[in-house]
């Protein structure tokens, strides 16, 4: 090469390698962690997110801070698809899988100083983690699933900002909705969706059997409310259609014009006519509506819905009412209606809002919830949407586990007491992990307001005397004692996906010893 310097990357390009990447990249993952940790358990603190326009959110819930938080390091994002995995999986536990993921990078940092190889500290975290998953195992509760779901559900909402009194209600609600939709223990979650509206407060919340549409009547003239309906549903424009070319017509004559007026007029008459002659009581209709067809049909005593949108109500009006989307007017039959019990058109805050209740199938129930202000209502939504999923989860799998901190506490114990059976310098990541998972409770004790170093001290005293037990909120501040007595309960499922997503994000950025970015 002549003594030349060769060039592999360009000059633009910027490198870090060895312990200077390791370390930049474990700050970035702990300082995620750090960003939703005080949002953790009933006394959780909230995060106000404000964007460049302005818009405002103001939340505790994990999954929604990290989505709206602008992360431009790779490591962190890797840290945000731990809590997007665990949303899209359960639904819950997010703030539980990003904390323990950043307090095991964190002790990972520890044990990369003591020149503990990366490899040896992985393969000890995946053995830990194993060990963790039959903890979890050995904590579910010998107690019927159905006759906690409500405790779930409460579990999942209390703290973010539903409010002591309005959560119980709410978790009832939940677990009403969700057992309309399960068969056997199979649940279609799909079927659930949550409906809210700004104008009263959460303890207004109800279960709409059926589906709402947050659409006007197509026409004023229109009854707002029918019984036993058939209804129909397409996917288009009911008005005359546009040619797909450009055309010109000459007319040189009135009868000419008139002859085309009466044609158009013949055509949307027929539209009209297929409607009343199927019986239709209720039509849904994606697009636009002709002026003409909305009054002939309201003539009849006919509900016409237009722009509802068959993204956001074809399918749930499909399963609540057993209809088939269909995408023109012209090939609606008999056989793609479907049929309710009744459809009303109620007003809130101004808007009318069609709710379509009893449907024939029964397969689509609608949350309708309520609260006092835009931002108080977009948290109820998320944290309702929560509690379905925890539900679901827990019904599905026939299994809860100890809340408030109990089962992490058990995890941390077992995974200790089999660290000693672990030869080499393994041991010290198994170690670690047990360590890492007990950075859950000492967080729990430090919201609630209690001191986290001695909480953590009688929680473990207390386990190893009663075999269970948890941080329980209560008052000002919090007490150790068993977390089922006080039915904080959590899905088994939330538990093994939280320890599945942290071990694999943790360990993946402990592997990292090189860092290129390019331009």
């Amino acid at each position: 090469m002549g003594g030349q310097p060769m060039f592999i990357l360009s000059e633009e390009s910027e490198r870090t390698q060895g312990k200077d990447a390791q370390s930049s990249n474990i700050a970035a993952g702990k300082a995620i962690s750090e960003a939703v940790r005080t949002t953790l358990g009933p006394r959780g603190m909230d995060k106000m997110l404000v964007s460049d326009s302005g818009d405002v959110v103001i939340t505790n819930d994990g999954a929604t801070i990290l989505d709206e938080m602008d992360i431009e390091h790779p490591a962190a994002q890797m840290l945000i698809e731990v809590s997007e995995t665990q949303e899209e999986e359960i639904g819950d536990g997010t703030t539980t899988a990003a904390v323990l993921a950043g307090e095991l990078l964190a002790k990972a940092e520890n044990l990369l100083e003591d020149d503990v190889h990366p490899t040896t500290i992985v393969e000890g975290y995946y053995e830990a983690a194993q060990l963790a998953h039959e903890a979890i195992d050995d904590q579910v509760v010998d107690e019927d699933v159905e006759e906690l779901l409500a405790s779930v559900a409460e579990s999942s909402m209390t703290g973010k900002g539903t409010g002591d009194v309005a959560a119980h209600k709410l978790a009832e609600t939940v677990v009403d909705a969700i057992q309309r939709v399960s068969e056997d223990g199979d649940v279609d979650r799909d079927s659930v969706s949550v409906y809210t509206n700004t104008g009263s407060s959460s303890s207004a919340t109800e279960l709409v059997d059926g589906v709402i549409v947050d659409e006007d009547l197509a026409h004023d003239s229109m009854p707002r409310s029918a019984e036993d309906v058939t209804i129909g549903y397409v996917d288009d424009d009911v008005e005359i259609q546009d040619a797909n070319v450009d055309a010109e017509y000459n007319v040189t004559n009135v009868d000419q014009l008139n002859a085309a007026l009466e044609a158009e007029e013949k055509e949307l008459r027929k539209y009209a006519e297929t409607v009343i002659d199927l019986g239709i009581d209720v039509l849904f209709v994606d697009g636009d509506v002709d002026g003409q067809v909305t009054s002939l049909l309201a003539n009849e005593g006919i509900i016409v819905v237009d722009n509802a949108s068959d993204r956001d109500y074809g399918q749930p009006l499909a399963h609540a009412t057993g209809l088939t989307v269909v995408t023109s007017i012209n090939e609606l039959e008999a056989e793609d209606l479907g049929a309710a019990e009744t459809v009303r058109v109620e007003k809130f805050g101004g808007d009318d809002h069609v709710f379509v209740e009893g449907g024939a199938d029964g397969k689509a129930v609608t949350v309708f919830a309520r609260g006092g202000t835009d931002h108080v209502t977009d948290e109820l939504e998320r944290a309702l949407n929560d509690a379905l999923d925890v539900v679901a989860a827990a019904l599905s799998s026939g299994e809860v586990v100890p809340g408030a901190g109990g089962t992490e506490i058990a995890i941390s114990d077992y995974v200790r007491e089999h660290a000693a059976s672990i030869e080499g310098r393994k041991q010290l990541s198994v170690e670690a992990f047990a360590d890492a998972v007990e950075v859950l409770p000492r967080t729990l004790a430090e919201n609630t307001g209690m001191d986290p170093i001695d909480a953590l001290v009688d929680l473990r005293s207390e386990y190893e005397n009663e075999g269970r037990a948890g941080i329980i909120s209560e008052g000002q501040t919090g007490v150790i004692d068993d977390p089922v007595e006080y039915g904080v309960l959590d899905p088994a499922a939330v538990k093994h996906e939280a320890i599945e997503s942290a071990t694999e994000a943790s360990t993946m950025i402990v592997r990292i010893d090189d860092v290129i970015a390019a331009n």
